[in-house]
């Protein structure tokens, strides 16, 4: 299900906006649940409708942010353990991912590398995703920073600082706005993006679920994120016995038509016959047609059943003499 991205710059209301998702999910989810009972007692009920509810009764939520993580602030000063970090979100929210969750990376995701990155795991398990901006100035941003600093060396406001997380080193607050790359619409891995300013209630609540949850839109995963499933130990050699097989009927037919050129020839188990080009084949040729087709099929496991690499070797094969 869903992958929620939240970014912004550093102190800028990403955690307050992530639980205002929060609630207002698990509202839904909890209304879902409800409709659900109040249907499984009434035999009139909509089948549409029923489905839907219990597609989004079984949702659960997942809130991934530095705090779950027990990430410091100060981790953000140097290459190194700012690397750890971000690799330990990722794995938080690869982990989480799944057919029937909604996970919220509540983070800084201020490189937009590492939000393509997030974006590439939500494509891989066929489910959207969608950026939130916290659109909050800069200098709104350094006065709570300022003020969560202030507030940590305070003993009598520890439990206000353990609550909100802390501020940032004033150097690592003012690094991370000068590295903050901002989110761009026009980019697919930041789409669709919503953008929350910082005086605004709430972020457009309705809009994010209908774009995530609500939305009948399938997500294709792209071929390089798709896992491929291991050859079976014996299709090297199904398919060196397929190709043999094929040319050696083609070289059978030859053989009883001398000098002619042209002519279909059928294999048995194959509906499609090789239509024969108009000069004569050599053996040398349609080897080294036979070694192609091997090595573009090495690692493609075609459906398992019985005569099919015969049949995409004829396809192989008319599809060279056509070209």
């Amino acid at each position: 299900m869903p992958l929620v991205i939240i970014t912004g710059y550093p102190c800028s209301g990403k955690t307050y906006r992530a639980r205002q998702l929060l609630d207002f999910f698990n509202d839904k989810i909890s209304g879902a649940q409800q409709q659900q009972q109040q249907q499984s007692a009434d035999a009139n009920h909509n089948n549409t409708t029923t489905k839907d509810a219990a597609r989004i009764a079984r949702l659960r939520l997942h809130h991934i942010s530095d705090r779950t993580l027990g990430l410091r602030p100060d981790v953000y000063r140097d290459a190194r353990p700012e690397k750890d970090a971000r690799a330990a979100e990722f794995s938080a929210v690869e982990r989480a991912l799944g057919k029937d969750d909604i996970v919220v990376a509540d983070g800084l995701n201020y490189i937009k590398g590492f939000r393509y990155q997030l974006y590439c795991a939500a494509k891989a398990v066929a489910t959207p995703s969608c950026v939130i901006h916290v659109g909050t100035p800069i200098p709104r941003c350094r006065d709570i920073n300022t003020r969560l600093l202030l507030a940590e060396s305070s003993a009598s406001d520890v439990t206000h600082t353990t609550n909100s997380g802390g501020g940032y080193p004033e150097d690592v607050f003012e690094n991370l706005i000068y590295r903050y790359e901002e989110p761009n619409g026009m980019n697919r891995w930041d789409k669709p993006l919503f953008t929350v300013v910082w005086d605004d209630a709430t972020p457009p609540l309705d809009d994010i679920w209908e774009a995530l949850v609500g939305s009948s839109r399938t997500v294709k995963p792209n071929q390089a994120t798709v896992l491929k499933p291991a050859a079976p130990s014996n299709h090297l050699y199904d398919l060196d016995l397929a190709t043999q097989e094929v040319l050696a009927r083609i070289l059978a037919y030859q053989g009883d038509h001398p000098g002619e050129g042209g002519g279909e020839v059928r294999v048995d188990g194959v509906s499609a016959v090789i239509e024969l080009p108009t000069a004569p084949l050599s053996v040398p040729l349609l080897q080294r047609l036979r070694r192609q087709f091997i090595n573009l099929n090495r690692q493609h496991v075609p459906p398992q059943r019985e005569g099919v690499n015969k049949e995409r070797f004829v396809e192989y094969l008319n599809d060279s003499f056509d070209a």
